[in-house]
């Protein structure tokens, strides 16, 4: 379980996490939602212990990330995907964590099978496209078959057979009891992958709820994302205010947000309310390594490097 209690991070001036709160429980996957720069990257970057938060905390499984145990085996993330020496091949830098880690070497044969690298395991890993460098860090994050896991944009560089791979494979993680939390600016594929949403804008909690209670009008997860993060960022082009043709009826909670404010279809509140600028949310610099020392479950043995490596 991942709890955040109060996460507040400013850059000088500049607020990129404001007094924010939510939880990640297990058995489920978890979608972590917001524009650009909303502090998404920063507040898993916290979690991890990259970052130094100003005030409040993260805790995994009750503790600080510097205070667990085995930090290697107990949580895995992907926060960047080309987070190894380019030099290394993908079997060398994923042996070396385990050793690092205390991970039975064994691990590593198995995650290469399992993200679809085993064909390419043995050439350098500066050669890889995006899309073959993301799932080397995606077999980090689950070397150690760690039960806590943080996936930062895992689509990105992805075909869509691998986007569906990521889909899948997220959901089977989740089934087998893990902790998942997930971003991904592709709203309409979590909708199809996340059972729980928490949404941000601007540092701030706009939403933490299910994506049936989110999407429970009818409507899209997309347009429901646009009401609620309206002020949160700036959409430009025609039609692009989200806020407009808003009812009392869609900013029924759990739909309230700066959209809603926007359109003076409810009370400003400490959730709906708007901070300063958006901030630039920081991106992640490095990878944390998978941890996990327990019973492998079979996560699905699905897709291909080397289909990405072709049309890289």
């Amino acid at each position: 379980m991942i709890e955040v209690r109060n996460l507040t991070k400013a850059y000088g001036r500049t607020v990129a996490v404001d007094a924010l709160g939510f939880e990640v429980r297990p058995g489920s996957v978890t979608g972590f939602l917001g524009p650009n720069g909303s502090g998404k990257s920063t507040t898993m970057r916290m979690i991890m212990g990259l970052d130094r938060p100003d005030t409040g905390e993260a805790r995994i499984g009750g503790r600080a990330y510097r205070d667990l145990a085995w930090p290697l085996r107990e949580v895995g993330a992907l926060l960047e995907a080309r987070t190894f020496h380019p030099g290394r091949s993908a079997h060398h830098h994923l042996a070396a964590l385990a050793a690092a880690g205390g991970i039975a070497s064994r691990r590593v044969g198995e995650v290469l099978e399992t993200v679809g690298l085993s064909a390419v395991a043995h050439r350098r890993a500066g050669k890889y496209s995006l899309g073959t460098a993301q799932r080397l860090g995606i077999a980090a994050a689950l070397l150690g078959d760690p039960a806590v896991l943080l996936f930062d944009e895992p689509v990105n560089g992805l075909d869509p057979q691998g986007v569906r791979w990521i889909r899948n494979l997220m959901r089977s993680l989740a089934a087998e009891g893990r902790t998942v939390l997930l971003s991904s600016h592709l709203i309409a594929e979590m909708a199809l992958t996340a059972d729980h949403l928490v949404v941000i804008g601007r540092g701030r909690l706009l939403a933490d709820t299910t994506v049936r209670e989110l999407t429970r009008g009818g409507g899209s997860l997309e347009e429901a994302f646009f009401r609620l993060t309206g002020g949160s960022a700036e959409y430009r082009g025609t039609g692009a205010d989200p806020s407009a043709g808003l009812t009392e009826a869609d900013c029924a909670p759990p739909a309230t947000g700066p959209a809603c404010i926007r359109a003076g279809r409810m009370a400003l509140t400490p959730t709906g309310s708007a901070p300063g600028p958006p901030s630039d949310d920081r991106a992640a610099h490095r990878e944390a390594p998978a941890p996990g020392q327990r019973p492998h479950h079979g996560v699905p043995r699905r897709g291909s490097a080397e289909h990405e490596e072709r049309h890289s």
